[in-house]
């Protein structure tokens, strides 16, 4: 028992160490934004051997956390892999909603707009190609990476609408992209969400997509990824559909189930980008070994 209570302890502390690393966004932060007092940052990865020169294609992170929850770090991991394939990724800071109100999301879409523009009118400080810009997020952050793909309108007035905002293709991992009746978020947008719902402007400009989706979510019912897919081929856009047996809502993150997910949901997302000629050669991927805390349960089991 005692070998198992220092393995234990050993274990916590691993995680403890990941955990406190995990809470650091990667990459170098630049302001973006200045509004209601405070700076919004950006948080730049960059290949290793990126030059300013280079015209590389990007990705821009919006966390999850229901417009009112989380940080720019959800996506630490999957950008560390993507700037190994060459993509130069950004995670965004954006300014959350308060828990107690039922205001609609309009300062996250704002915050997302804005950081869209700042990372397009720098791409040539950034080496990235201004025409290979995706979106991509979680959740709540999905819907804001569909949301800047998709809606017009909504725009911070201090931005400068010369630039666009809109990506160039889109990385939804269960995104709340329905706002509509019955979809999640309504109480926050109620009849108002035409403006809000990317599931309600879909048109022939959008850019391709994939979607990842649990087919047990909780929030987000098959049937509405279906709609979704469907309303898009309708007008010729592409959009790439991945539907995990028995998984829920948040089933894609790093440290979930082993990273299983994680590690199959980035590995369809590079050859997503793939297939649009962003990234060459087969993905490089390796599949994360189990984490201590099953190490832990083994042991535990032995006992």
């Amino acid at each position: 028992m005692k070998s198992l209570a220092l393995f234990f302890t050993l274990c916590c502390f691993a995680l403890n160490s990941m955990n406190s690393q995990a809470a650091a966004p990667v990459g170098e932060a630049k302001v973006y934004k200045k509004v209601d007092g405070r700076e919004l940052k950006l948080h730049i990865l960059k290949p290793a051997n990126w030059k300013v020169s280079d015209q590389r294609p990007a990705a821009v992170f919006f966390h999850g956390g229901g417009w009112t929850g989380g940080g720019p770090t959800q996506f630490n991991e999957t950008s560390e892999y993507l700037v190994t394939r060459g993509l130069v990724c950004v995670q965004v800071e954006y300014r959350l909603l308060d828990k107690k109100t039922n205001e609609p999301p309009t300062k996250c879409i704002h915050d997302a707009k804005s950081a869209m523009r700042w990372v397009r009118s720098h791409a040539k400080e950034l080496g990235i190609d201004p025409d290979r810009i995706a979106s991509g997020g979680g959740s709540a952050g999905g819907h804001l990476a569909a949301f800047v793909g998709m809606v017009e309108g909504t725009d911070d007035p201090q931005d400068d609408l010369k630039i666009s905002a809109k990506s160039n293709a889109m990385l939804l991992y269960n995104p709340v992209f329905d706002n509509g009746p019955g979809g999640w978020g309504t109480a926050r947008v109620s009849e108002r969400y035409k403006e809000f719902s990317p599931a309600h402007n879909i048109t022939k400009d959008d850019p391709a997509a994939i979607v990842f989706l649990g087919s047990k979510d909780n929030l987000i019912p098959v049937k509405t990824l279906e709609t979704f897919k469907a309303n898009m081929e309708k007008v010729g856009v592409r959009c790439d559909t991945h539907i995990y047996e028995g998984q829920g809502h948040g089933f894609f993150n790093y440290g979930k189930e082993d990273s299983k997910y994680w590690y199959e949901t980035v590995l369809e997302t590079d050859k997503f980008l793939t297939s649009l000629g962003w990234l060459k050669g087969p993905p490089t991927l390796k599949q994360p070994e189990a984490t201590v805390v099953t190490a832990v349960k083994k042991a535990k089991k032995k006992e």
